[in-house]
């Protein structure tokens, strides 16, 4: 029997319906042959409200604490949905992350798994029970305290367990039936993209895709672990991610599409540094402030510096969650680096094309921005890599930016696909 990992996600088990309709999934996978194991996410809203009562006792709440607190929505997901399952008929068995042996480093709220010793899960699958296990969550291996991985972390978790267990696949279960050409809500004729390569589904995820998370994908690149991302609401194949030689496997004289689809990210910020001296070392300084708060940043444009000055502005683009941290941050190398002032504008958006048929598609960026002009998008700045071509535009110009780029291409469908089952989109 082969191994089967499943992941469900919070709009899947929002309430005790839903539970069931999973647990007879489950159960149906288990009578097909398979040996399962099942990484569930807390229901609903849940992590949403825990966050909400730690913000009411405590205007910062500690780390430590927060993860405890954190972790009891997934412990609350496994064990009610191993009683639907053994109300089935068959034996169940819940475990916590660090019963799992999902092993991690010690930073509280953004874990990184270090290792995975699923010997009661094997234990378990061996006797013929399901195992199910709570997403998201490890224990430290240097302080032995809970962890969790951040948001999206039970994606990590599944994969992880599936590389551990020799799976042979891991199913991701969300609310739509795989990955799309562009987010339905937004671009409602969007298309199932039916297989797609680790690296599309990377830069899709980290240009704002939220289908999969984004360390789920890398982990599952690095150890080659096919994802099948697919819905808990239908029996619809849903899209594979696998190795980019396996994308068109079916059909071998098949072109690759120029482009796979079109993501979007609200939840950018734009920091300017305006007039930065133009000498060697004054943006190391400034790029070096930002590590240090432990900040990532996305795209980056240096102005020429003008002759009379010898002044220049430096922009980014960063998370707007962190945007105040950046600010803080950079505001005491003012007299140090000799800047004249920062600006700070939290109303922007990024919209982003990803295929892997672009770097042998001469015209792909110009066509892009034809597009944009003619939807009357102003684009302010730009980023590329071999298989994406990123713009900064208004948050107001999002959408309008997507539908533009989406049709431009020809991606759309003649038929409405994208059903968002639960809601969410996850």
């Amino acid at each position: 029997m082969g191994i089967v990992v499943q992941k469900y996600g919070g709009s899947s088990v929002a309430d005790a319906a839903g539970i069931k309709r999973v647990a007879q999934r489950i159960v149906n996978t288990k009578k097909a042959g398979h040996q399962v194991v099942v990484v569930v996410s807390a229901m609903g809203d849940t992590t949403d409200e825990l966050i909400d009562l730690a913000n009411e006792v405590s205007p910062l709440p500690p780390a430590r604490e927060l993860d405890m607190l954190l972790t009891a929505g997934e412990r609350i997901s496994m064990a009610v949905l191993a009683m639907a399952i053994q109300n089935l008929g068959h034996e169940a068995r819940s475990f916590t992350g660090s019963q799992a042996g999902v092993i991690t480093d010690a930073a509280h709220g953004k874990a990184k798994i270090i290792d995975v010793t699923p010997g009661r899960i094997e234990a378990a699958i061996n006797e013929g029970a399901i195992a199910i296990v709570a997403g998201f969550q490890g224990v430290s291996q240097t302080t032995k305290d809970i962890t969790t991985l951040g948001r999206g972390g039970s994606d990590t978790t599944a994969v992880a367990l599936a590389v551990a267990l020799e799976a042979d696949v891991c199913e991701i279960y969300s609310d739509v039936d795989g990955i799309f050409t562009a987010d339905p809500r937004i671009e409602p004729r969007a298309r199932k993209v039916p297989r797609i390569s680790y690296e599309e589904t990377l830069e899709m995820a980290a240009q704002g895709a939220k289908i999969l998370h984004l360390r789920c994908v890398e982990y599952a690149r690095r150890y080659g672990m096919p994802v099948h991302v697919r819905s808990s609401f239908s029996e619809k194949e849903g899209t594979w991610v696998v190795k980019a030689e396996d994308v068109h496997q079916e059909d071998q004289n098949m072109e690759a599409a120029i482009i796979t689809g079109v993501a979007h990210d609200r939840s950018q910020a734009k920091i300017t540094v305006v007039g930065v001296p133009d000498k060697p070392g004054e943006a190391a300084a400034i790029f070096r402030a930002v590590a240090d708060a432990q900040i990532n940043i996305d795209m980056i444009v240096q102005n020429v510096s003008a002759a009379a000055t010898s002044l220049t502005d430096i922009s980014f683009t960063l998370p707007a969650g962190e945007g105040q941290t950046a600010m803080t941050a950079l505001s005491r190398l003012q007299e140090s680096v000799g800047f004249d002032s920062l600006l700070y504008d939290d109303s922007v958006g990024k919209v982003s094309i990803v295929g892997a048929g672009m770097s042998s598609s001469p015209g792909i960026s110009a066509r892009f921005f034809e597009a944009l002009s003619e939807a009357g998008v102003n684009i302010e700045m730009i980023s590329t890599s071999e298989i994406r071509v990123s713009v900064v535009v208004a948050e107001a110009q999002v959408e309008a930016a997507v539908n533009a780029a989406h049709a431009a291409f020809e991606l759309g469908s003649d038929e409405i696909e994208a059903v968002v089952y639960g809601g969410t989109g996850r």
